[in-house]
């Protein structure tokens, strides 16, 4: 119905203030990624006639697991995948993982990736199929459009390595963040790096992008080291100073 042959079909669904919902289908089933909401990702659902068959957790902030109860409500038998360490942060879990997991979902293999930083326990979740154009990457806040997730619970140190993990994929993967900042976090690396033509470059797309009313996502590996300043770094230091300026840093 949606899926192209031998490509991924993932669809957007912009939720709250900048918030994607993910949502990806293969034939008549679909897999919903950090659901901030229930009511819009339902109607979706419905509206194309598909059966929820995974729910897939990144992290445990309300953003990213507010409409998870209410979906499970209308789909019951849907798993729901998170970190086994987050049992008390995300209790309706049915389908518990650990770091370097890996696990059959939708004639795909996905990996798990623990990806500390942002919040303890954080994971990603890497998926590869036959034959395929591109595999991609659901990072949850982790990784962004030229930026990274801001450190609640986490240290530099940890953010630097979880970025490094990220970085170790292949360059044509495709990236599907969870939040929609890639304008606002490439306006502060060119505040940075003024002459940095792929920097300039990819605002002056993402800005057409967004005029449009387009997300600016998934991007690439590739993408992301010509303009990701916190991929760039090139140790724990740089990656500090770069996230203490990012988060006092104002448009």
């Amino acid at each position: 119905m949606f899926e192209k042959k031998n490509e991924f079909s993932i669809f957007p669904i912009p939720v709250l203030q900048d918030n994607i919902v993910w949502v990806w289908v293969h034939n008549c089933d679909a897999v919903v990624v950090d659901p901030s909401i229930s009511s819009p990702i339902k109607k979706w659902l419905l509206n194309k006639n598909l059966s929820l068959k995974a729910i897939l957790q990144t992290h445990h902030h309300e953003d990213h697991i507010g409409g998870t109860k209410e979906l499970i409500k209308r789909w019951p038998n849907a798993k729901v995948i998170a970190s086994r360490k987050e049992l008390k942060r995300i209790p309706f879990q049915t389908f518990s993982v650990n770091d370097n997991d890996v696990f059959n979902l939708m004639d795909s293999e996905i990996k798990v990736i623990e990806v500390n930083g942002h919040t303890n326990n954080h994971i990603a979740f890497y998926v590869s199929k036959q034959n395929a154009e591109n595999n991609i990457l659901f990072p949850g806040d982790t990784i962004f459009g030229g930026g990274c997730g801001r450190l609640l619970e986490g240290t530099p140190s940890q953010m630097f390595n979880s970025l490094n993990k990220l970085n170790s994929l292949p360059e044509n993967t495709k990236i599907y963040s969870a939040h929609e900042y890639t304008e606002n976090n490439l306006k502060w690396a060119l505040s940075l790096k003024s002459n940095d033509i792929n920097i300039i470059e990819r605002l002056r797309l993402v800005k057409n992008k967004r005029l449009k009313g387009l997300p600016s996502l998934p991007s690439t590996i590739s993408e992301e080291r010509k303009t990701n300043l916190f991929l760039r770094a090139k140790n724990i230091e740089e990656l500090t100073i770069l996230r203490t300026h990012k988060d006092n840093w104002k448009c």
